[in-house]
């Protein structure tokens, strides 16, 4: 059996909150930055890296998207990203939805 290409994407939020970090040269950035990346090569070695999040916990935001499944990783500075996994013959396909701080992170799952 040949092995599946493993493909990592920012998507939506996510890749604005990537951008706008690229922005900024402060050293919360820079980490958080290098810990994305990090994180990226992770998936890439094992997509099932992060915590499954239970179904009936997506936030509403997520659910509408119709995603099957949903992943929570942890990043420096108390931020955390949710991605969701995709795949088919050729490939398997993580999208990183969402790298929040733990502010957004607990308004997203109606904690706060």
């Amino acid at each position: 059996m040949i092995p599946k290409n493993v493909h990592v994407f920012l998507k939506g939020q996510a890749k604005k909150s990537y951008l706008a970090l690229q922005r900024r040269h402060d050293k919360e950035a820079q980490s958080l930055l290098r810990s994305i990346d990090r994180l990226q090569a992770r998936l890439r070695e094992n997509p099932q890296y992060g915590q499954p999040v239970p179904r009936r916990l997506y936030p509403k935001s997520l659910a509408a998207l119709g995603i099957q499944n949903l992943y929570r990783a942890e990043l420096a500075q108390y931020w955390c990203a949710l991605y969701t996994i995709e795949g088919d013959e050729v490939g398997i396909y993580l999208f990183i939805l969402t790298i929040a701080d733990h502010k957004t992170y607990d308004r997203m799952f109606g904690y706060a």
